[in-house]
């Protein structure tokens, strides 16, 4: 499968992601107070992701990402579903992004000036799956072969769904990216991004250094993208100088607004920072990133005025 990261970045310039998901779906009415969060709307408002994506794409994203990110074989099925139902619920979770970008992308209007965006299948990390926090930590008691054991059925349903690319994202230790890779070299018709959650500037979240991670993966020829997602943006600066020290694949980052995120609550909490999404992907892309976009708690209006900023920048380039 070709890796259509680079073909986008090498006609473009820049890639631009999407924004916060499951927190534009709160904002939009979504009850998520449960531990199947933005999957609980797979199951009860699929309009309402549609709108999501269509929102997304209008505002310049090249890339939407499914709402799989904390969906997973036994989530689904404690909810209630049966394993044929949740098997299914996970490939829908693919073709609604999918059908989302065809009708966008059906519209002649929406090509001015645009390339076909893609779609990612988003492969949360185990701490997404329980629902407790720890995947700002790290913290599991699993190591990488039961780690592998938990992704490998929900990979393989996710690998055959159709996406463009697999978005395994806020992952938080170097032993989860492993398992990962491993379940990637299954697949070998697939590309993935790997991003970390990372605690500072230095380090992932269970403490690992990054670069130590990154020189490690850059290796792998199926990873068409490294960097990091849902870190606080005053880290994102640092984080890049970290990252293009170690790799030489496209640099990737989407941070949140600079809240923590209280489980116990299922609440962000504290003040979001007031950055200046605009100013500071002007920064990061200077740093060297390439994919830029935001997570919990960014919408659209921050994905659009990333896109508007990268765009020029490009032309000034």
């Amino acid at each position: 499968m070709a890796d259509l990261i680079s073909r986008i970045l090498k006609q473009q310039g820049f890639l631009v992601l999407d924004g916060g998901f499951a927190t534009e779906l709160e904002a939009r009415g979504a009850d998520l107070h449960h531990e199947l969060w933005s999957a609980k709307v797979l199951i009860e408002d699929q309009d309402l992701i549609n709108r999501v994506y269509r929102d997304y794409l209008r505002a310049g994203a090249d890339c939407i990402v499914s709402a799989s990110y904390q969906a997973t074989l036994p989530g689904l099925m404690r909810y209630g579903l049966s394993e044929v139902d949740a098997i299914e619920l996970l490939q829908q979770s693919v073709q609604l992004a999918l059908r989302a970008r065809r009708r966008f992308w059906g519209e002649p209007a929406n090509r001015a000036g645009r390339l076909k965006p893609l779609v990612a299948a988003s492969v949360g990390p185990y701490g997404a799956y329980l629902a407790d926090g720890s995947e700002y930590t790290g913290v599991y008691g699993l190591d990488e072969g039961e780690l592998y054991e938990f992704h490998r059925r929900r990979w393989h349903i996710l690998a055959r769904a159709g996406a463009d690319v697999m978005a395994c994202e806020t992952i938080p230790s170097l032993v989860e990216a492993r398992a990962i890779v491993r379940l990637l070299s299954e697949t070998p018709d697939r590309r993935a991004w790997i991003s970390f959650n990372c605690r500072d500037r230095t380090h992932v979240a269970d403490g690992s250094p990054l670069a130590e991670a990154v020189r490690e993966l850059t290796s792998v020829k199926q990873l068409v993208a490294l960097g990091v997602n849902c870190t606080p943006p005053t880290m994102v600066s640092g984080l890049i100088r970290c990252l293009r020290d170690a790799t030489d694949k496209p640099i990737m980052v989407y941070p949140n607004l600079g809240e923590s995120w209280d489980a116990e609550a299922r609440t962000w909490k504290g003040l979001a920072e007031p950055v200046d999404f605009g100013r500071l992907a002007s920064e990061w892309r200077a740093l060297g990133a390439s994919c830029i976009g935001g997570c919990c708690r960014t919408g659209p209006g921050h994905i659009r005025v990333i896109r508007e900023v990268l765009t020029a920048v490009e032309r000034q380039a």
